[in-house]
């Protein structure tokens, strides 16, 4: 049992002093080594080993969860230099990933930043999304000198038609929700995997996940657009001359949000949650019906638990509230089947086949603090505060690398190092760990 005073942050003490210490002295220092400044951007991957492959391709996903991390981390720390990382990522995706003539954006360049891959993945589109509403967010709330009012508003104009294409092109007129991909030509596409570790269903847990996500972030941005006023003082200062959108002209997006935001926490709450179980079902065909066998993600689980609360809070409907806090509670409990002796979380599991992915994943973890915690501040309950106090040590005995910077991909049970998938690369990114240590410092804090 963990003395609740660990917790106690004033000034950063305790937990929250070691997640800043984290955040600042391991995460993002290592990112910012990560910069290509031969080609621009960031590197593509690093192996397992360390060694960056100056050559590798370069993934939207990473170059998205990159600008959010360091939108995130200049929003609460105010750090010039994550500002810098943050443009440097915004300007690198305006640049490269985003598709001038077919909108979205594509899915992987090579490292001189030319497409090699241009498939509209939802799920990547979704990250992007969520990457430049952070970037809006965190200068609305710390306005800089260096980024102009004409730059805020591209990133803003950007996430708009991200969410425009999302809602044309991924959303199902038919039985509701989100397809995974289409061809650069929004096309039908025959592939439609994530990665090959997925089945090749039309819809999916992780997409509705990553879209919920980034909804609930743009949702949030433009109510404080539109009931906050900020562009008439933006615009003042600018200078009257300057074409800045009108706060009305602001008013139509935000209420087609708030409908597909509030339609998606439906989704997950009766089409999505197995309501036998309460874990959340991972594969689904156009009608609903479930595929790829019987799956059980605990890291989703829980991760969801908290990102389906966060979306309803940031919605702000009660009723809504009122259905989705006993289901927060009953994905968090679900997800406790993955819980090891250790403090760690299971990665997933196939009950048909009997099959366990038991290694300790670095995002499990993560999320796995953030989701317990969020049990524990909201609905008080504190054996969820030991659960994520107790994942939060497993992470700092065994996933932090403190000779290179950032955390292993995995360990397994015996505790090995998993030296065969990347340190840093397309799936191995800045962004559970570091919205991990962000997510509770901002909590404590309050």
């Amino acid at each position: 049992m963990i003395d609740k005073n660990y917790i106690k942050n004033s000034p950063l003490g305790g937990w929250g002093g070691e997640l800043l210490s984290c955040l600042e002295n391991n995460i993002l220092p290592f990112w910012l080594r990560f910069q290509d400044e031969e080609n621009g951007g960031f590197y593509g991957r690093m192996t397992g080993e360390g060694v960056i492959i100056k050559d590798a391709s370069k993934g939207g996903i990473l170059n998205a969860r990159i600008l959010w991390s360091f939108s995130a981390a200049y929003r609460v720390l105010g750090k010039p230099e994550y500002l810098a990382a943050a443009t440097r990522a915004k300007d690198y995706i305006l640049e490269h990933f985003i598709d001038p003539v077919y909108g979205g954006t594509y899915w992987e360049l090579d490292y001189k930043g030319n497409p090699i891959d241009t498939k509209k993945q939802f799920y990547a589109l979704g990250f992007t999304l969520y990457g430049m509403s952070e970037y809006v967010r965190s200068l609305r709330q710390r306005p800089d000198a260096s980024v102009s009012e004409d730059d805020i508003q591209k990133a803003l104009e950007v996430c708009i038609n991200l969410y425009d294409v999302i809602e044309e092109y991924s959303l199902d007129e038919v039985y509701n929700g989100y397809i995974e991909a289409c061809t650069r030509e929004w096309g039908e596409i025959a592939d439609m995997r994530l990665s090959e570790l997925d089945a090749n269903y039309p819809k999916s847990q992780n997409t509705h996940l990553h879209i919920i996500e980034p909804y609930a972030n743009l949702y949030r941005v433009l109510k404080d657009e539109v009931t906050l006023s900020p562009l008439s003082l933006h615009r003042e200062r600018a200078g009257a001359q300057k074409n800045l959108p009108k706060q009305g002209d602001l008013e139509g997006p935000l209420l087609k949000v708030e409908t597909s935001l509030r339609n998606l926490i439906h989704i997950f709450c009766d089409k999505i949650l197995n309501p036998e179980t309460h874990h959340l079902d991972l594969f689904f065909e156009m009608d609903w019906t479930r595929g790829a066998g019987w799956l059980e993600s605990y890291g989703h689980d829980i991760e969801c638990s908290w990102l389906l609360h966060e979306a309803a809070l940031v919605l702000g409907d009660e009723e809504v509230l009122a259905k989705v806090e006993p289901i927060v509670q009953l994905v968090a409990k679900a997800s406790e089947k993955g819980l090891n002796a250790d403090g760690s979380m299971t990665h997933e599991a196939n009950l048909d086949t009997g099959y366990v992915d038991d290694d300790r994943h670095w995002w499990v973890q993560a999320e796995t603090v953030v989701g317990f915690y969020n049990i524990y501040q909201h609905f008080g309950d504190e054996a969820a505060l030991q659960k994520a106090l107790h994942c939060w040590q497993y992470i700092k005995d065994n996933l932090i690398d403190n000779e290179l910077g950032e955390w292993y991909w995995s360990r397994d049970p015996q505790r090995n190092i998993n030296r065969k998938d990347d340190h840093a690369g397309f799936w191995k990114c800045p962004y559970h760990n570091s919205r991990m240590c962000l997510e509770i410092i901002e909590r404590s804090l309050q």
